[in-house]
């Protein structure tokens, strides 16, 4: 600053000793007016050149005042840097994205006179609480996500989940619920090979996706579980088309099975609050032929969420009374936040199964022995058709009061089932969320079984609670 100094001094002399030169004069060189405006003139410039010292002063202070960075320190941590990066790389978190879960689940059922906490149980049919049925589906969960998308737009995802994943209730003991690879060919194209759960309809196999505790009447009996195969995936715009040639529910078909099924699904979104898509399958499972198809559609705008799904399909040969299985049938779904934490859930459900004494792809006919067994197992007398009493499909039963034991009534008749669910759901933080679900079920004829006393009857009813924790 002291070097700046003398400049503004001489500034300032010069100011003042230039009118006092000027006064002597005569007055026809300069009038007074004129030596006014040079004054004036002088005095702003003088001002400008002061703004001008303090503003370099400052400058000059900053710089004084800033820390001096070290370059031998500078790239020390450059270096470090890089290395971490390297071996960020090298050791394959480049891109890696890994999310888990558990969702402890409590499950009270009227007829099967049973209320339990339901956590990494299994859908193995090790025992009568092991079976895939509404009340023992994809809740009690725990589940670890890995996703990874390399340098060149290759996506992979593995989703491990013990006991319930989507191949353990046909590749036994397997813990893979998906295990998949998505590899860009250009203009919009993918091939999509591995296991994949199945695309049907607006639920979602995993608790952390859906609101409810248990699934809708569709998504338990009416749709595929998963794909081991190869296929495309096309992306345009708001469609987006996706299909596979694939086994069905099977991570390897057994001797003497050819032929794959194929399956798609194509999505088209309307707006950002609204879009819909269908998925079918068709083709010969278990060496019978098979066609389902569904649409289903949403609509999200503030607090209101709506879904909702149709469908209907046929089996050969799966039927009850083993002729032709055929279904039809919906859902519909609705949530409304009612304060930021607290939400409010409704369900409804029908699904039409009376032709050949019902049967679907996920309600499949369990055949009796009104004689004993023989030494192999196997049921050389008369088999007579009973109603899956569990999750109420099938032909209705009546008491047959001279055999003291319940028959069906009918086999060429099953049962239409309906379900309807009203829920609570709090979120408690961003990782913890808490599920309250009470469920009715009933059908038109007498297909649940009370197992105190063995009677079948029209209806039964579910509460159920769970908490989601996600990371």
């Amino acid at each position: 600053m002291s070097r700046l100094n003398p400049v503004v001094r001489a500034l300032r002399i010069g100011a003042v000793a230039l009118p006092l030169a000027c006064a002597g004069l005569p007055a026809q060189a300069q009038s007074s007016s004129d030596l006014i405006k040079e004054i004036q003139a002088l005095k702003s410039r003088l001002e400008q050149l002061e703004k001008q010292v303090s503003e370099q002063k400052t400058q000059i202070e900053a710089q004084q005042a800033a820390p001096k960075v070290d370059p031998v320190e500078f790239n020390r941590i450059a270096l470090k840097t890089e290395a971490m990066e390297d071996a960020s790389t090298d050791s394959g978190f480049k891109g890696l994205k890994v999310s888990g879960f558990i969702d402890p689940t409590y499950i009270y059922n009227r007829n099967t006179n049973s209320g339990s906490f339901v956590f990494l149980n299994n859908f193995d049919a090790r025992d009568a609480n092991s079976n895939y049925t509404y009340d023992n589906s994809y809740f009690g969960m725990a589940g670890l996500d890995f996703q990874k998308e390399l340098d060149d737009g290759t996506a992979f995802r593995l989703t491990l989940v013990p006991h319930k994943s989507t191949s353990s209730g046909f590749n036994l003991g397997s813990i893979v619920h998906e295990a998949s690879a998505s590899i860009p060919l250009g203009n919009d194209l993918s091939l999509l090979a591995g296991a994949i759960p199945d695309w049907s309809g607006y639920e979602a196999f995993l608790p952390i996706d859906n609101k409810f505790i248990t699934h809708n009447l569709l998504f338990d009996f009416a749709a595929p579980t998963y794909y081991t195969g190869a296929g495309l995936q096309y992306a345009v715009g708001k469609w987006t088309a996706k299909a596979l040639v694939a086994n069905f529910n099977s991570a390897r078909n057994p001797s003497n099975t050819k032929s794959p099924v194929f399956t798609y699904r194509v999505d088209r979104e309307i707006s950002e609050f609204t879009g819909f898509g269908f998925a079918g399958q068709h083709g010969r499972v278990n060496g019978q032929g098979l066609n389902m198809f569904e649409v289903d559609g949403f609509y999200t705008r503030g607090d209101l969420d709506l879904k909702g799904q149709i469908g209907a399909g046929e089996w050969q040969h799966n039927a009850f009374n083993g002729r032709q299985a055929q279904w039809w049938g919906a859902s519909l779904f609705a949530s409304y936040q009612l304060t930021p934490a607290w939400e409010g859930l409704a369900r409804f459900d029908y699904l039409n199964n009376r032709r050949n004494g019902g049967g679907t792809i996920g309600a499949l006919p369990a055949s009796g022995c009104d004689v004993p067994l023989d030494a192999d197992g196997t049921c050389t007398g008369n088999a007579t058709v009973i109603a899956d009493g569990r999750n109420g499909f099938g032909p209705g039963m009546t008491f047959d009061s001279t055999t003291g034991v319940w028959a069906a009534s009918n086999g060429d008749k099953g049962a239409n089932r309906w379900a309807a669910s009203f829920g609570l759901g709090y979120l408690f933080s961003d990782n913890v969320r808490f599920k309250l679900e009470y469920r009715y079920d009933r059908a038109n004829l007498p297909v649940f079984i009370d197992t105190r006393d063995g009677s079948y009857g029209k209806d039964n009813h579910l509460l159920g609670l769970s908490s989601v924790i996600s990371f």
